[in-house]
Formats: C-alpha cells, sequence, structure tokens
C-alpha cells in the first residue's frame, strides 16, 4: 500500500500545483482583465480599480499591481510549472497579507480557503513543482 502510495506521489503534487495555479488565475481575472469582455475597455481599468482597493486597506497602492499580477501570472506559472517555488513564495505572502488584511475580521468561516491557498503555497515553496513541470523539463528543479 505504501508503495502504491509512493508513486501517486507526482501525480499528488502536480494536481495540488494545478489547483493552485487555476484558483490564482480565477481570482486574479477580475483584477487584470477588465469586465465584460477580453477586448473592450482598458486593461489598466481593472488593475487600477483593484489597486484603489487596496490603497483603501491602508497599504501602498502599487501593491494592488503587485498583487493582481502574482494571482494572474503567478497562476499561469503554476499551471504550467515554471518558477514554482519562486511564484509559490509570491502566492504564499499575497495570500498572508489577504488574510491578515481582508478575511480575518470573518473568523474562521470567513478565512479557512485562504488558509487551504497558504498551506497550498507552503507546500509548493518546501517541495518544488514535482516531476510533471516545465521547472524539472528545463532542469530548474
Amino acid at each position: 500500500m505504501i508503495r502504491l502510495l509512493n508513486r501517486l506521489q507526482p501525480w499528488a503534487l502536480c494536481l495540488l500545483r494545478l489547483t493552485l495555479g487555476v484558483a490564482m488565475l480565477y481570482n486574479g481575472w477580475d483584477k487584470v482583465i477588465p469586465s465584460g469582455s477580453l477586448f473592450h475597455g482598458h486593461l489598466s481599468s481593472a488593475m487600477d480599480h483593484f489597486a484603489s482597493y487596496v490603497s483603501s486597506l491602508g497599504l501602498p497602492r502599487w501593491l494592488g499591481y503587485l498583487s493582481a499580477a502574482t494571482e494572474f501570472l503567478g497562476g499561469m506559472a503554476l499551471i504550467l510549472g515554471l518558477l514554482t517555488r519562486f511564484t509559490a513564495l509570491f502566492v504564499l505572502v499575497n495570500m498572508v497579507v489577504a488574510l491578515i488584511k481582508v478575511n480575518i475580521h470573518h473568523g474562521y468561516a470567513g478565512s479557512e480557503y485562504t488558509l487551504a491557498l497558504i498551506a497550498m503555497a507552503l507546500l509548493l515553496v518546501t517541495t518544488g513543482s514535482g516531476a510533471f513541470s516545465l521547472d524539472r523539463r528545463l532542469g530548474f528543479s
């Protein structure tokens, strides 16, 4: 039984990386791509709106742009398994800030999704991308 589970570890790590990547891409999409359509509006308008929200939390406005890019581009990088540890570290910090500034006042029920993303990012920071990734193919892991 343990031998079988050990053989499944690369697949489990790939599934974890893909799940975190899709979650980040999904959450970052509206922060980067304007509402309504991919081709209408200006790309900066969605990021400006999110940067204003981040600024209203008492954080520097530029962190809003960094956060949106981390979620959107980081999500894509995680899906590909490219620069996984580096990207997961950015996601980890991003989610810890989100937990402290936004979710924590809602208690555990309002924070459990963020906590799960933090745990996933921490696992990827410590273990790397796994066997099924561009990192492995390019020799980064």
